[in-house]
Formats: structure tokens, sequence, C-alpha cells
């Protein structure tokens, strides 16, 4: 009878370390899957953000028919501050700094070449 018993408790402790072992690999096997996904949806963010600013770049500048005010150039400027992306910023800031129409052109030209790749990345 007791060995009965004893035989009955350690298969009930086997079962239990089996479905620890079971439960903890399908914990790791779901945090992975979350840490992929938190992953996935930071990029599409920074995408929404690099489209955003894209949009509004070529709106507001590259369709414009006049000259371009202040206030769009601040609505412009926090739009590529708020891409938080410092190689995009220094692109920005080499196209605002540009001294004759060619090489704004090229700037224009550096800097959408470089959002693209953003968001292809």
């Amino acid at each position: 009878m007791k060995q009965r018993i004893t035989l009955i408790i350690l298969i009930v402790i086997i079962f239990l370390i089996f479905g620890s072992v079971l439960f903890a690999s399908k914990y790791f096997a779901v945090q992975k899957e979350l840490r992929q996904a938190q992953a996935m949806l930071e990029t599409q963010k920074i995408n929404v953000r690099v489209l955003s600013f894209t949009s509004l770049f070529i709106g507001k500048v590259l369709k414009a028919d006049k000259e371009i005010d202040f206030e769009t150039r601040l609505q412009l400027e926090n739009s590529v501050r708020n891409l938080e992306d410092q190689e995009v910023l220094t692109q920005w800031q080499k196209f605002t700094d540009s001294k004759t129409p060619d090489e704004a052109q090229a700037e224009v030209k550096n800097l959408l070449d470089l959002l693209v790749s953003k968001i292809k990345n």
C-alpha cells in the first residue's frame, strides 16, 4: 500500500514537472513572438511618420507655386524633428542650407532617396 502511494506521488510529480517544462517552453516562444511583433509595430510607426513627412514635403514644397511661408516651414521643421532620425534631420538641414537652386535640387533628391530607403528598410 505504501509503495502504491509512493508510485502515485512519483507519477504526479513527473506530470507536474513535464507540465512545467511544457508551459515554460510555450511561455518563451510567446515572448519571442511578442518581441518580434513589438519590433514590427515600431517599424510601422516609423514608416507612418516618414510617409507623413514625405507627403507633407511633397505637398508643401515640391508642388508649391509660390515661396514657402514661415508657418509651412515651421510645420515641416517640426515634422522632420518628430521623425527622431538624425540622418534625415542632417539631410533636411543640408536642403534648407542650400545656397543655389541647383544645390537645393540635388539635396531634395538626396532627401527623397533617403526617405524612401527608410521606408524600404
